[in-house]
């Protein structure tokens, strides 16, 4: 038990270290102010996009009270009624401006797309068709499952008016319970399509429980902050609306973000428990089993490395092979895979240090033992090359500064 606490603590440790990393309160922030402009652009589509359907017709106002009701805390009404009163000036806008909110509302999109390749360390963005799709598809079907749902409850509803309080056992309770499971739905399905990776579903949906969870208690402790600290009030008086309304954002923002910091570390495989070797020693060990493969004659992945010991996250493994594939020493395959392209026996060691972007470790970082033949004797030239630093600028800053003016 003590063992499970001790382990929690530390993954705990390792995803604020993470998110603070990753600039998460910079993305919020950014995200933030991306919100404020899209906010409309977003509700003028789902409307449209629900208007666009008979069986849906009015759906689109019950989707608005009902988010505001649930998800806002209690400065939602007055900023319900700007969002409102914008929605509808912006129904009578033309062709084109209706094609510049449609590019706000993709730009919001791209925006939390950046955000989530960040702490997932995707180097590689969505580009051209597939990026459009997905956005397309968030905006499209977005709506209608959203539609969907609350026709279902409206269904629900009304059986239970009809036939009586009794009609539907525990339909009052699932109604209660729907803006948790709407809100769970919603972030795993962010958390599993969102990221330009894969994404597994079983951690997407820990994620998207863990933060919809958050997001109500913070909906809670919010409210209870409006209520009994108004100070606000005095500072802003009937502007103080707005302000709430984009800190509530802001918080909103940063529980998502640690959310999925939390299905990134989920998917990391308890990479957060093992010491971080130094770059030179895991760019030695995936050299090695890069080298066997190629003598065996297959190609390499991440999970081989993996079964070879080197339990590194597919973030480092990513920024590895991109410095291999700069130097010409690995190429990749059809399937993902890599395989050597280059004679190591033409390659010098000295190379490989120079034109590495990361720094040469010290002895001291480096651990006592390694079950790798090549580790013994690099450990006794990193020993040499200090000793021999150490002569050679073993001098005081004085002295040398001396013998050039000299």
């Amino acid at each position: 038990m003590h063992q499970r606490l001790r382990d929690l603590v530390d993954f705990g440790r390792f995803l604020v270290k993470r998110f603070l990393a990753d600039r998460g309160p910079h993305s919020a922030a950014a995200l933030t102010y991306t919100t404020l402009f899209a906010v409309v652009p977003m509700m003028t589509v789902t409307f449209a996009m629900l208007a666009a359907i008979p069986a849906f017709q009015g759906v689109g106002e019950q989707i608005q009270g009902y988010v505001f009701n649930n998800f806002i805390p209690s400065t939602g009404a007055t900023i319900q009624e700007y969002l409102v009163a914008f929605t509808d000036q912006a129904r009578q806008l033309t062709w084109f401006g209706v094609g510049f909110l449609m590019a706000t509302a993709l730009m919001m999109l791209l925006t939390i797309e950046k955000a989530f390749n960040l702490i997932w360390r995707v180097r590689q963005p969505r580009r051209g068709m597939s990026s459009f799709l997905l956005y397309w598809a968030i905006l499209s079907l977005g709506p209608l499952l959203l539609g969907a749902g609350f026709a279902m409850s409206t269904y629900i509803t009304s059986l239970s008016l009809i036939s009586g309080p009794h009609a539907l056992i525990g339909a009052g309770t699932v109604l209660k319970i729907m803006p948790l499971v709407f809100s769970v739905a919603a972030f795993t399905l962010i958390y599993a399509a969102v990221p330009n990776t894969r994404v597994p579903l079983r951690h997407a949906a820990v994620g998207g429980l863990f933060t919809a969870v958050l997001f109500e208690a913070a909906k809670q402790a919010f409210g209870l902050y409006v209520s009994y600290f108004p100070s606000y009030q005095l500072i802003y008086g009937a502007f103080a609306a707005v302000p709430l309304f984009l800190l509530w954002v802001y918080l909103s923002w940063m529980i998502v973000l640690f959310g999925a910091e939390l299905v990134c570390g989920l998917s990391s495989s308890q990479q957060w428990r093992r010491r971080a070797l130094p770059r030179l020693i895991v760019m030695l060990g995936l050299l090695r089993v890069l080298y066997e493969g190629h003598q065996a004659g297959r190609e390499v992945g991440l999970r081989d490395a993996h079964r070879k010991g080197w339990q590194l996250p597919e973030d480092e493994w990513d920024e590895i092979l991109e410095f291999f594939e700069r130097e010409r020493l690995v190429c990749r395959t059809g399937s993902s895979a890599w395989v050597l392209c280059r004679d190591l026996n033409n390659y010098s060691f000295d190379r490989l240090l120079q034109n590495s972007p990361w720094p040469l470790s010290a002895v001291h970082d480096l651990p006592e033992q390694l079950d790798e033949p090549w580790y013994p004797p690099l450990r006794q030239a990193l020993e040499l090359l200090r000793k021999e630093q150490a002569n050679l600028f073993g001098g005081s800053v004085a002295d040398w500064l001396h013998a050039e003016r000299t």
